[in-house]
């Protein structure tokens, strides 16, 4: 791993990011929030522009494309709102293909009730802490803290490690400002971009799978697609290590590396 200040930025190297491409079918997946759309105090407010809408419907025309994000499938799928796109919400244990082929992870089907129980104490713990915000997912359930008192963050996590104790069978996940109490299984990001691949016939020597994405449960994916594919990271207010082979700087610059994608396709150059 490297600091990401430390990757190189992929706009300044699409020629050399071009010819890896070259002779190869290019699948593209890519994270919600804090990729496709900035990161907002409000999460359910995040939602795309104009401008970026519009160049996802121009990119699902010529590439494979996956969207896979932490956020409930149903909801996901709400924000996106495109036709002929595979989507996997719930850090992929809830996915959906292009021709309405689904999965769930059948492991992940019976820890609900385990899900259920840890919604009802997080609910009544954090009712003491004001900012903290419940968010229940198919197979997960989040704690948002993004407004509560900085001095209090730290409480917010006791609480949830408090709960995780008593329900071993479910794991802490993180991400910007948020908990998840998800399945303690082996399955993440990295393994539903591995079930869609399968799925759409793309698991081939001659598939370059590119995923984009800014946060702790993209580096799953990172991880997966390590020597066999191109992981982009979109850089956000905190500096980490990562696994991914070039960044981004903002969602800005996912829009205009997403229309260079567009442009190969087409055979033009900007």
């Amino acid at each position: 791993m490297r600091s990401m200040r430390d990757v190189p930025l992929a706009l300044g190297e699409w020629e050399s990011l071009s010819r890896r491409m070259e002779g190869r079918q290019v699948a593209i997946f890519l994270d919600y929030d804090g990729t496709l759309s900035p990161i907002v105090p409000n999460p359910d407010e995040a939602r795309l522009s104009d401008a970026m809408r519009t160049t996802l419907l121009e990119l699902a025309r010529r590439y494979p494309v996956a969207i896979v994000s932490g956020r409930d499938l149903p909801v996901l799928k709400g924000f996106v709102r495109l036709e002929g796109v595979s989507y996997a919400g719930s850090h992929g244990f809830d996915i959906e293909g292009p021709d309405g082929r689904g999965f769930q992870l059948e492991e992940g089907k019976a820890l609900l009730p385990e899900l259920d129980a840890a919604e009802r104490e997080l609910s009544v713990g954090l009712a003491g802490i004001p900012g903290t915000r419940l968010e229940r997912k198919r197979f997960s359930v989040a704690v948002h803290w993004r407004h509560v008192e900085e001095a209090r963050g730290p409480e917010v996590e006791h609480l949830v490690d408090a709960v995780l104790a008593r329900h071993p069978r479910l794991r802490k996940g993180g991400g910007k400002k948020v908990f998840e109490c998800q399945p303690a299984l082996d399955w993440h990001k990295g393994r539903a971009v591995e079930w869609v691949l399968n799925a759409l016939g793309l698991a081939r020597e001659d598939v370059l799978p590119v995923y984009l994405g800014d946060d702790l449960t993209d580096e799953d994916a990172f991880q997966t697609l390590k020597g066999r594919g191109l992981s982009l990271v979109v850089r956000g207010e905190v500096e980490r290590p990562t696994e991914a082979d070039y960044a981004l700087t903002d969602v800005e610059e996912v829009r205009r590396f997403l229309e260079l994608l567009i442009d190969r396709a087409r055979g033009t150059t900007r």
